[in-house]
């Protein structure tokens, strides 16, 4: 495998983040915090203490962050076991993998939420490796969560594709130098993910198995067999 396809989770191959907005959502309000839906959807794809930071500010008082990150994981829990996956996100892995990609997973979920979405998505046979935010010290944007996929698929970030659903997706990406792929089932606007460095738009996993033969992942062929 000589070509690494990088995935976010949450919004991109799991229909998941509206979850995310109502848990952060509710456990901001129950620390005194009243925000606006949107606001949180927006911070959505931050790590944990980068969202806060992001819809508190970083000078905050941070003695409620841990509180507050707790109720957001108790509430997130409760629907561990109806997860729902996007329509042909196993399909497109799979054909990824079935075409000598390797495939990882590149997410600010922690361990114990990455498991249970490996769970919504079954693809396990199609995934070579993962990457969570219990994995590196920064989270998106900072280009660190996809350099380390990168090191854990051994290739350069000229032989990969990042595919996610967040403007904090296509900022790591392309600070990583990788391509980045966006799509519109986490919620946010085209504009919005091609200002963040998006090199092209889908809809959702569907859309982009059915044009992978004209996207990014096209252009990126295959060295192996190549004479030296």
């Amino acid at each position: 495998m000589d070509r690494a396809a990088l995935f976010d989770v949450d919004g991109t191959l799991t229909d998941t983040n509206y979850l995310h907005v109502v848990a952060w959502w509710e456990a901001l309000r129950q620390a005194g915090h009243e925000l606006p839906m949107h606001a949180v959807h927006r911070a959505i794809g931050l790590p944990g203490e980068g969202l806060l930071d992001h819809l508190l500010g970083g000078d905050r008082d941070r003695t409620e962050d841990d509180r507050m990150s707790g109720t957001h994981d108790a509430l997130y829990a409760t629907c561990f076991d109806r997860l729902p996956a996007l329509a042909s996100a196993a399909d497109l892995l799979r054909t990824l993998a079935g075409s000598g990609w390797r495939v990882v997973l590149v997410t600010s979920a922690n361990d114990r939420e990455l498991a249970a979405l490996r769970g919504a998505i079954d693809a396990d046979d199609a995934i070579a490796e993962t990457s969570s935010s219990d994995d590196v010290e920064e989270g998106k944007p900072a280009p660190e969560p996809v350099r380390h996929a990168l090191r854990l698929a051994s290739l350069p970030p000229e032989r990969a594709v990042f595919v996610g659903d967040t403007v904090w997706d296509m900022k790591a990406a392309t600070r990583a130098r990788v391509t980045a792929v966006g799509l519109l089932c986490g919620g946010i606007p085209r504009a919005d993910l091609e200002e963040a460095g998006a090199a092209a738009v889908y809809r959702d996993p569907a859309d982009l198995l059915a044009h992978l033969a004209d996207s990014p992942f096209a252009s990126l062929p295959s060295t192996r067999g190549r004479a030296s």
